[in-house]
């Protein structure tokens, strides 16, 4: 019963975290585009910097942008803040529903380093505080004027954080928790800068001041770096399904040129809502980046050395066939058996785990060849599983598994 309630749980969380998620880049998408598309008043209002006339739903709409503040504080005012505090706050419950409290499974890979739950737990929290006082730290020094050389140096450190966590936890682990130091970033955006500033702006409206254009220079250079951050979110977020790019040797690389393919898409569409333009050659680099994320995950470089060619040409004739007839097949059976079935069983065996991880059993020979694909993705191409290698499934094995494949 706590298995299945610890189920549901997470998944009700998940839910959660993704309609949090939409609602928070859903507003911060068309603010960035509704402010980069507004045009000069024909008849100019002081205070105003631009107006936007829009259509959707059966009726028209008419926006201004005051620069700073209009000159009186409007009666009703509508707060942008619970969207980001809502996906932060469910997007680490579910961190810790799964990653902290199933350290053991999904955060510590003893291959990488032999942490225990609550030192790996440790270093996880710390590092999403980490990310946003670097982050904070530079966007204050001097290179708060260019925001080319500002993001440059966030890329940098990213790709560095990111190399470090892939060197202390899991695939997953490492991919998720750039991921949430990112995500972190960006709601301490909003409730470290961008909130206070707009509520000095009303205090100041209220009070009869006139409020500094600083503060709001300041949200807005915030609230761009956000826009710039949310691909790249996405990406990581979903990783966790997907082990050729979490469960490769260059999962921080991939976590880096994932930064640069998002930047690129976005500045696409940016450019397209304020100009009109089309920067066509943004996908060509996008392109290009993703091919690079596709060549690194396929080359993680696990195996000692290649199959036999003929076993991999019988494969590719007739794979259930070959796969059945193969000289390995027996000992690809004790393996499986002894390394897998504990959690892909009917039944499984393993503490915590209710029924077999997608589905996926791995118990009879039948069993194991109509899911040979997904051993091929999980435990050769990539080492997604065993997760955390927690059942020791040995170099020496993931080759024979190789060779009964046919991967070379």
């Amino acid at each position: 019963m706590g298995t299945y309630l610890t189920e549901w749980l997470q998944f009700a969380v998940r839910w959660l975290h993704v309609v949090t998620a939409i609602a928070w880049i859903g507003s911060s998408f068309y603010f960035i585009a509704l402010d980069l598309g507004l045009r000069k008043q024909r008849e100019p209002v002081p205070g105003v910097g631009g107006e936007a006339w829009q259509v959707h739903g059966g009726g028209f709409y008419h926006v201004q942008k005051y620069m700073v503040a209009p000159a009186h504080m409007p009666e009703e005012l509508t707060w942008f803040k619970w969207e980001s505090y809502a996906t932060w706050l469910s997007g680490f419950a579910l961190l810790f529903l799964v990653y902290y409290l199933g350290a053991e499974l999904y955060l510590i890979d003893p291959e990488r380093a032999d942490l225990a739950p609550w030192s790996a737990t440790a270093i996880g929290i710390a590092g999403l505080a980490l990310g946003w006082i670097v982050y904070d730290f530079l966007c204050k020094s001097p290179l708060k004027s260019n925001d080319t050389a500002l993001l440059a140096a966030l890329f940098v450190y990213v790709v560095l954080a990111s190399y470090i966590f892939s060197q202390l936890f899991s695939g997953r682990g490492a991919m998720l928790h750039t991921g949430a130091m990112i995500a972190t970033i960006m709601t301490a955006n909003v409730l470290m800068i961008i909130m206070p500033n707009q509520r000095i702006v009303v205090a100041d409206l209220k009070a009869g001041r006139t409020p500094e254009a600083r503060l709001g220079a300041e949200a807005k250079q915030r609230s761009l770096h956000n826009n710039y951050l949310t691909l790249p979110v996405v990406f990581l977020m979903l990783s966790n399904h997907y082990p050729l790019a979490f469960a490769t040797e260059w999962n921080w690389a991939i976590a880096g040129l994932v930064l640069l393919m998002g930047a690129v898409i976005r500045h696409y569409f940016n450019t397209f809502h304020k100009t009109h333009r089309k920067l066509w050659w943004c996908w060509v680099v996008a392109g290009v980046l993703f091919a690079a994320v596709i060549t690194l995950s396929g080359s993680p470089g696990w195996r000692a050395e290649a199959p036999v060619e003929g076993a991999a040409r019988e494969w590719r004739k007739d794979p259930e066939v070959a796969l059945a007839a193969s000289p390995q097949f027996e000992e690809v059976q004790g393996i499986l058996q002894s390394r897998c079935s504990m959690c892909h069983g009917r039944e499984p065996l393993w503490p915590g785990i209710g029924h077999a991880p997608k589905a996926v059993y791995l118990e009879t020979a039948d069993d194991m060849i109509f899911h040979a694909s997904q051993i091929a993705t999980q435990a050769v191409r990539s080492h997604a599983m065993p997760p955390g290698n927690v059942t020791g499934l040995e170099p020496a094995e993931r080759e024979v598994l190789a060779q009964w494949l046919g991967i070379g």
